[in-house]
């Protein structure tokens, strides 16, 4: 198994096995908190070789930085599955958040886990919006 795409993205769409993103991000800015985010989305990209076929567990989890859960971890299966004549095929996921609530300017880290193994995370930085200089 290898993670070929996994980022937050202000959206994505899967059209017929390719995988379109728009406005991938690592930071989100407010002036106050707490904050609401309105919509973002996790593109995934998993590529599976041939003795990888069958079902695995994904899970999804956004942590604040003590490892608490922001909400409840996204959870499914994948049931990637070849012709003869493939040696691996690509498996794509798209998960939709709607008003994700942050409550503090913090590092906050998404974490990736297939099959119960850890296999990729990433930042997702929550600051507080820089004030202009006055001169």
């Amino acid at each position: 198994m290898k993670i070929e795409v996994f980022t937050l993205c202000d959206a994505a769409t899967d059209n017929r096995g390719k995988l379109n993103i728009l406005g991938t991000f690592d930071q989100i800015y407010a002036a106050s908190m707490p904050i609401i985010h309105p919509a973002c989305a996790i593109a995934l990209r998993v590529r599976f070789d041939k003795m990888e076929e069958g079902a695995h567990k994904v899970n999804l989890q956004l942590v604040d930085p003590d490892g608490r859960p922001v909400f409840q971890p996204m959870e499914g299966e994948v049931l990637p599955r070849m012709a003869e004549d493939v040696d691996s095929v690509a498996v794509n996921l798209i998960l939709n958040f709607q008003h994700v609530k942050f409550a503090a300017f913090a590092d906050y880290q998404v974490n990736l886990a297939i099959d119960d193994i850890s296999v990729a995370s990433l930042p997702l930085r929550v600051r507080e919006m820089p004030r202009p200089h006055l001169a």
